[in-house]
Order: structure tokens, then sequence, then C-alpha cells
């Protein structure tokens, strides 16, 4: 693998506080580890945060999170507002407007019609748009002008700051993207490689799964930015590879999400190469069951709404297996100060935390078998694993290949063992797994087997658009290029009806009741089971500047201010 490539210079010029111009691409290369390889830097066709992340340096939003969770304006002038006449009385529109001289990398003009065109990638038909929660409600998007985009609402939107903010939500280009609407999509794979966008890097070279070489823009908007002229982000390994390549050898300057046991990490850290930097937001470890029938026998109809499992659509099923599991002994073998038990799936911001679900703080393995008893699933031939009607508690358990996740499946396999559940353990490349490939068995959308275990969170401190993911029309199917964020095939009316209260509720305090409601209505039927609030954990080089962490947004969200500076 290279880690030294050509270096373009770029004339574009700053005053620092010294007084002296700045110099964009001053500082050369900045390595950035990211062992769960980007498969493609197009998030409105993944929901990974592999992904998301580095296609973050190249798209931008028109606001988006900054590191304390407060919303700022990014590619537009301002946040609308009602004070500032940017959302309407009637909650029915919102205005934006964009910066004066926005130009693409590509030196053509942003427009407000390239606001409307994203709109229309990801509403079309076909097109398995993976944000699509983000744009719902919006009837239509108006350009009066070049920098007006007026978003129109079939209802009242009390939050409008879903549709083009945060990591997940950016800007395409629509002279680029024109001909990729629909089913076409995921064809358009220069584009989803090697998008055109307005941040602080271009895409220069892109192989999925492997590596990315990013270069400085020369047309970023702000003088003297990026001050590295290149930027490698290197895909492949194991977490534990990437923080040794950052803490021990010193060959990288940034590692990403470092899912290491504390020890480890401490006794990297005690080299003086780098530095460990945590923080908690919204990212939750958690087991999602599959309500449909994963078998390979349903043909087209594998995993579908429609065909139920055969033993996981049993609540008690569900609830025993929650009940088996130690989450308190998973946050010690795993994570330390940097992880603590959560009961729901939405952990923060307070106000939507919900104290309803506390009783999965202890283990009760006793409770989980009288469950199980009383549901009829007893083991009537003697075998050790539980069955009734013919159906046996045999469940394939996948997660993405990593030694905290490992040692995760092996002790619930035990704990599950022990209340009469038999477990077989998979392992798939975190690249497959969270890349979104439609033509692929293995991600965790396709959800092919019966459990599975990640990370999920939702960006900003508002969880609408990540509540209103676990809608009924938000599953996976092959008609949406299984690119629903709804895994576990979870549906439910009277859910779907708070999501909907919930985008016409603007009172603070009654948006959390709701938010509190859908997150028990999902812990309750033990469709997911939370384990662990984790901190995110990534480490830089001492000689990386302006690193400021943003459990909110990206990690990599400014990007553009970060410097080579000299080991102290």
């Amino acid at each position: 693998m290279r880690t030294t490539l050509r270096i373009l210079t770029f004339f574009a010029l700053s005053v620092g506080t010294t007084g002296v111009a700045q110099e964009r691409g001053r500082d050369g290369q900045v390595n950035v580890f990211f062992w769960q390889a980007p498969s493609l830097l197009n998030p409105y066709l993944t929901a990974g945060l592999k992904d998301l992340e580095p296609a973050g340096v190249v798209l931008e939003p028109l606001a988006r999170f900054d590191d304390s969770g407060a919303l700022v304006p990014w590619l537009a002038r301002d946040i609308p507002t009602q004070d500032n006449g940017g959302i309407t009385e009637d909650l029915q529109s919102v205005t934006w407007v964009l910066r004066d001289n926005l130009l693409w990398s590509d030196g053509t003009p942003v427009t407000s019609e390239d606001i409307r065109f994203t709109w229309q990638y990801c509403i079309a038909e076909g097109g398995g748009c993976a944000q699509f929660e983000r744009f719902a409600g919006i009837s239509d998007i108006e350009v009066p002008d070049p920098k007006t985009a007026i978003l129109r609402f079939d209802a009242p939107k009390a939050y409008p700051y879903k549709a083009f903010v945060g990591l997940g939500s950016p800007i395409l280009q629509a002279a680029q993207f024109a001909d990729c609407l629909g089913p076409r999509a995921p064809t358009c794979t220069a584009e989803n490689f090697a998008p055109i966008g307005t941040g602080p890097f271009l895409v220069e070279e892109f192989r999925a799964n492997d590596v990315a070489l990013f270069a400085a823009n020369p047309n970023y908007r702000e003088a003297g930015k990026p001050a590295f002229s290149h930027m490698l982000v290197k895909g492949g390994g194991t977490a534990e590879t990437a923080a040794r390549a950052v803490l021990e050898t010193g060959e990288f300057d940034y590692a990403w999400n470092l899912q290491l046991s504390p020890d480890v990490l401490k006794r990297m850290a005690a080299r003086e190469k780098g530095i460990v930097i945590t923080g908690f937001s919204t990212l939750v470890e958690q087991i999602f069951l599959n309500l449909s029938n994963p078998d390979p026998a349903l043909g087209d109809k594998r995993a579908t709404s429609g065909n139920p499992h055969p033993a996981l659509s049993d609540p008690a099923v569900r609830q025993a297996l929650s009940m088996a599991i130690d989450r308190q002994l998973l946050v010690e073998i795993g994570y330390g100060q940097t992880g603590r038990v959560t009961c729901n799936t939405v952990p923060a911001p307070a106000a939507f935390r919900s104290d309803a679900n506390e009783a999965c703080q202890a283990q009760d393995i006793e409770g989980a078998r009288a469950l199980l008893d009383d549901a009829g699933w007893v083991d009537n031939n003697g075998d050790g694993v539980r069955d009734r009607d013919g159906t046996e508690l045999r469940f394939v358990f996948q997660t993405s290949v990593n030694a905290v996740r490992q040692n995760f499946q092996n002790a619930i396999k035990q704990w599950w063992s022990a209340i009469g559940v038999e477990t077989q353990l998979r392992t798939i490349d975190a690249s497959v797994f969270f890349g979104g490939d439609a033509s692929s068995p293995d991600t965790v959308q396709k959800f092919f087997v019966d459990v599975q275990m990640f990370a999920n969170m939702f960006d900003g401190t508002d969880p609408e658009a990540y509540l209103a993911g676990w809608r009924c029309d938000r599953t996976p199917t092959p008609e949406n290029q299984w690119q629903g964020s709804n895994y576990a095939r979870f549906c439910d009316p009277e859910f779907d009806a708070l999501t909907d209260q919930m985008s016409r509720t603007a009172n603070s305090e009654e948006r959390a009741v709701l938010g509190r409601k859908m997150n028990d209505i999902l812990v309750q039927n033990f469709v997911t089971l939370p384990l662990i609030d984790r901190g995110r954990v990534s480490a830089h080089s001492v000689t990386l500047g302006g690193v400021r962490l943003n459990t909110w947004d990206s990690e990599l969200w400014n990007i553009a201010d970060w410097t080579r500076v000299k080991a102290e």
C-alpha cells in the first residue's frame, strides 16, 4: 500500500493569526485509516458510517451539527427559523438560501436547481434511496432564483431540519447525476465512486473496499484550506491494526472507530505517538431480530414482510433472548469506560431517553427459561434445544469481523444455550456487511439470517428521522434495492401514526414524549435488543492539529481545519 503519492500544488492563500499567508495544501498528505473500508461515496445508496464519513469530505449539506450538537449553516447562508422568516407560520414551508459564490470542484456554480434535483433523485421510484425518510412529507421544492430553494410540505412540519441537513443528506450535482435516477442509481459506478462536490477535497482515486485518495479542492470556498494537499483513506484490516498504525508505528495520522478493549488502547497509547479521543452521543450496539423468514427455500420472498419468522415472530422468544444477556459483563469485556449499559435504542439526548425499560440492566436466566416454558417452547427430544410444533430454537447470528464483537457473540451464544437456544455464529467482513450492495447476500439490509448485531445511530440531536426509519414502508425489499432502514421488518400501525404525529409536533417537550413512546414500542416488542451505549473512540497522531471529535455528525466534519503540527 502506498502512503506517499504525488503532490499537487494549489495557490489559494489565506492570512493566519501571525499575518503570514497560508498556502492550500502546504502540509502534504494526511493518512486516515478506516479499517471498515468504504464501498462507495454516494450517501444516498448506503447507510454505513464507513461510507458516509469519507463521502462527507466531498459532498456537503446545507447545514450540519457541530461538535456540541448545535445546528450550524454549512452551504446555506443561515439556519431558517420562524423568527428570521425562513419558516412560515403554518410550518408548511422552509426557505434555504445558499452562500454567495459557491462552486463545485469542477468550477461550475452551485445553484438551487441542484437542491431540487437531489430531492428528485432520492424520491425517484426504484432508486432505493437509503435516506428516503429525510425527505418524507416534501411535496415540492420551488427554486425562484439560483440561490433560493423553498421546500413545501404536504402537512405542517414541526422539525424541518432533516432534508439537506447532516452527514447523510448532502447536495448532489444535478449535471453529474442527471442520468442516474430511479433503478439506474446503483448502476452509475463512475458517479457513485467519484461524486463532484463542494467539500475541501475531491476524489482523485477510489478502489471500493480498499483505498481512496482525495486531493485538495482548488475551488473550495475558504482560501488556504485545506492545509493538506491529499487525504489517503486506507481500508481493510482490523480495528487493532488501525490503532497500531497511529498509536504505535505512527504511519497514519487518524484511526477511525477503534472498537477495542480499553486495556489494548491504553497499552498502545503508552508509546505517546498518538492520542485516543472519545465522546458519547447516540451510538448503540444492539441486536436486531428478524421478524421475517430468511429460509432460502422462499426464493424471492426470502426475508421479506408477509413471511413471518417461524420462531422469532413469538414475542416470548424475543423477550427471553433479551433477558438471558448480561449487558454489564459485555461492557466490562468490551468497552470499559467508553461504554455503558443501555436499554434504549435512543439513548440521547436526555429528554428522549426513556426510563421505562431498565429491567434489561439485570440478566435473568431463570426468568427467561420460565417465559419459554409458559409459551410452550420445551425440549421435547432431549437434545438441549427447545422446540414447539416442529420448530426448534436454532438461530444463525451474524455480525462484522471484529475482536470485540466476536467476544460478544461467544458470550451471548453461551447465555442463549443456557435457556435452550442453539446459536450458529457467522462473521462477515465489515466492508461487505455495511456496504449496502444490493447484489450481496451478506449485508445488514438483506438480513438473510435470524439475528444480527451492529451499532446504529442518528446524526444531530433529534431522533425523528431515525425513528421514522422503523416505519412499515421502510422495510428493505427487492423493489427498493434492499435499502430500507427497518432491518427487523417490524410493522405496527400505531408506531407509524406516532411518527406522523411527531412530524407535526413543534413543542419540544411533546416531541420528547412521542420519541420515548416510539422507543418503548421498539424495545418492549423486543425487535431490537439494545446492549451498550457506545462512546465513539478514535485516535490521532500527536502531529495532527485541529481535530475536534464530533459525535453528532461526522468525525471528519472539520477536516478543512486539520493541520500538521510539531510533536512536543
